[in-house]
């Protein structure tokens, strides 16, 4: 008899210890997909949100100098009276600002998810709530604190599993763009901007849900090294310091720098150049023009932070080269109208889209099995802040420049 042949009990252990594990994996691939939607659906739905809630109950806009579509009339130009690049920065401020600060925080994932949903919440309460405007905008520098966090916190605890996750995540916070802008246009056809939102609570939950029932937490078995018993003490003991994260930063430049480019092209185009486009007797109207634009660009994105375990992109330098080309075509297209046909310009819209979510999940991915697994929760998390300064630095220059074109005469489309 052959001691070394695994008995048939031997085998359907196995086979049971790796489906388990396979359906680990999935469970864990989906729930990273949902917390990614759920952490960003509150940044996008307030993008729109805040302006709505702000319009309509606190605006004192006096109506004689708008036209039918709301928006001022300056020259010849159609122009929103405060560029939606101002929304952006209240958006996008406090976000930078904890991505900035949580690398440097001790990482509690269980406290740091547990603010997350909380703030979430509170940020949807007091902007469908608000009776005065501080209020309103308060919810929205709550909700972009939670996503802040949130992506800085999920994105350092991704290295605790399978490398996967990050495509996943990805993916998902590129739904929340399609997702969270179709379910905001859809639910406030049917019921008021207030009550809209007050149904959007239900993320949150989700959120919270999907971290603490779905997810499968990496369990630390008890083992005994050096008198040391416990795991998870263990895994404390080599934490870095303040000052070996600060240490980091220069290695990271490489992949943060040509994701901030991207971004700070990419929002600067979203902000200060979508609303200055205008198709004349098309089957648009201007606002559909904006709107349409904005789902065209979340689709790209969506397509793009959905591909990496298709195209793995290691140099996103040139899709910063990619996307400067796209500011300076769509540029001078508010500025001559030279573009014949508005169906170029979605071709143009969706290849932004695709540059801007390629270069956020290829940085990332690359990070997660570039960088060693020691330095790579911290890496992860200080890596998050390289978006947010290039979409607040967007937002500045979108608002001077969008300004400066608006006091510009409308030009005559060419060939029109």
């Amino acid at each position: 008899m052959n001691k070394d042949k695994p008995s048939n009990l031997d085998v359907a252990e196995n086979i049971f210890e790796e489906a388990t594990a396979k359906k680990t994996q999935w469970r864990n691939l989906l729930a990273f997909w949902i917390l990614g939607l759920c952490n960003n659906y509150g940044y996008v739905v307030m993008l729109s949100a805040a302006h709505d809630i702000l319009d309509i109950k606190f605006s004192d806009k006096d109506n004689s100098t708008l036209n039918t579509n709301g928006t001022n009339m300056t020259g010849i130009r159609m122009c929103n009276t405060v560029s939606t690049g101002a929304i952006l920065l209240a958006d996008i401020l406090p976000s930078l600002a904890i991505k900035m600060i949580a690398p440097f925080l001790p990482f509690l994932v269980h406290a740091r998810l547990a603010t997350c949903v909380l703030f979430s919440a509170a940020g949807f309460l007091m902007v469908s709530l608000s009776t005065v405007e501080w209020l309103a905008l308060l919810g929205v520098v709550i909700t972009s604190l939670s996503s802040g966090l949130g992506e800085a916190t999920l994105l350092g605890y991704s290295n605790q599993f399978s490398k996967q996750v990050i495509s996943t995540w990805s993916s998902g916070t590129g739904g929340a763009g399609v997702i969270g802008a179709l379910s905001y246009a859809s639910l406030a056809t049917v019921l008021s901007v207030e009550n809209t939102l007050l149904v959007m609570l239900i993320v949150p939950l989700l959120q919270g849900i999907t971290f603490w029932c779905v997810l499968k937490h990496p369990v630390h078995t008890k083992i005994s090294i050096n008198g040391v018993e416990n795991q998870e003490q263990i895994i404390k003991v080599p934490e870095k310091s303040i000052r070996d994260k600060f240490k980091l930063i220069p290695g990271l430049l490489k992949y943060m720098i040509p994701l901030g480019l991207v971004y700070l092209f990419e929002y600067f185009i979203n902000q200060g150049l979508y609303e200055l486009i205008e198709f004349d007797n098309i089957w648009l109207t201007q606002h559909e023009q904006y709107r349409w634009l904005q789902v065209d660009y979340q689709i790209g994105v969506f397509i793009s932070r959905s591909s990496v375990n298709v195209v793995t992109i290691n140099k996103i330098w040139i899709m910063s080269v990619f996307q400067l080309i796209n500011v300076i075509i769509l540029l001078f297209e508010t500025l001559f109208y030279y573009i014949p046909n508005i169906w170029i310009v979605f071709a143009l819209v969706l290849w932004e889209g695709l540059l801007g979510g390629g270069a956020y999940v290829n940085t990332f991915f690359r990070i997660s099995t570039e960088i060693p697994k020691t330095d790579r929760e911290t890496s992860l998390e200080i890596a998050t802040m390289s978006d947010a300064i290039g979409i607040a630095l967007a937002g500045w220059l979108s608002m001077p420049v969008h300004n400066a074109i608006c006091k510009l005469p409308q030009p005559k489309r060419l060939g029109s």
